[in-house]
């Protein structure tokens, strides 16, 4: 599975009537040219874990990830929204990997 099949497939797990009225998942673009990345983790497992912010610097290739409060926000160069998406399932994977042992 791709990394958008995944996070639809996680977003589509998340909705239970409530959460995808207050929270949710958004990409928009950025005019350097770029991406952002915002999945509100309220009211999911993933909510309040520590995950580790990084930022890589480039022309063109560049991408920073971090939490804010129970806001997942992901910003790359106009060929990285995959590879944010990536990050954040290799995180949530690694969270439900923990959870299971």
């Amino acid at each position: 599975m791709n990394n958008l099949a995944w996070l639809q497939s996680w977003y589509a797990d998340q909705c239970e009537g409530d959460w995808e009225h207050s929270c949710g998942v958004s990409v928009s673009t950025l005019d350097n040219p770029g991406w952002t990345l915002e999945i509100n983790l309220a009211g999911t497992r993933l909510a309040n874990l520590e995950f580790n912010s990084f930022e890589r610097e480039g022309e063109e290739d560049w991408l920073a990830c971090k939490i804010d409060g129970e806001i997942f926000k992901a910003a790359g160069g106009a060929q990285n929204l995959d590879e944010m998406i990536g990050v954040f399932r290799t995180w949530a994977m690694n969270v439900e990997k923990k959870e299971m042992s």
